[in-house]
């Protein structure tokens, strides 16, 4: 399994709203690609000092690597420009891949 994580960086006062869109619109669309199997919504609970605003974690499960290559070469393009478009430089987004070991 892979674990396709991306962390969003956001004010605390986009919080909400945000919230509600990631689940009512665009996790929504990621999963109807049908790369993902599962997805998780998760906060961070330790930000650094001197970190305000909050951190959000996305973590979407994949079957294999061929699965999330479709969702990179196919569809992430697009799905991350659709949320620069809605929110510019107000969330920052940092992504990364792991794998599942046990």
């Amino acid at each position: 399994m892979i674990v396709y994580n991306v962390t969003c960086h956001l004010a605390t006062d986009l919080e909400s709203a945000w919230l509600e869109w990631m689940r009512g619109e665009h996790i929504p669309e990621v999963m109807a690609t049908g790369c993902f199997l599962d997805v998780k919504i998760m906060r961070l609970l330790v930000n650094a000092q001197d970190d305000e605003g909050v951190n959000i974690a996305i973590q979407y499960t994949a079957q294999d690597m061929a699965a999330y290559e479709r969702y990179r070469d196919n569809f992430a393009p697009a799905m991350q420009a659709k949320t620069r478009e809605r929110y510019g430089e107000q969330v920052l987004a940092y992504r990364s891949l792991l794998e599942v070991l046990g």
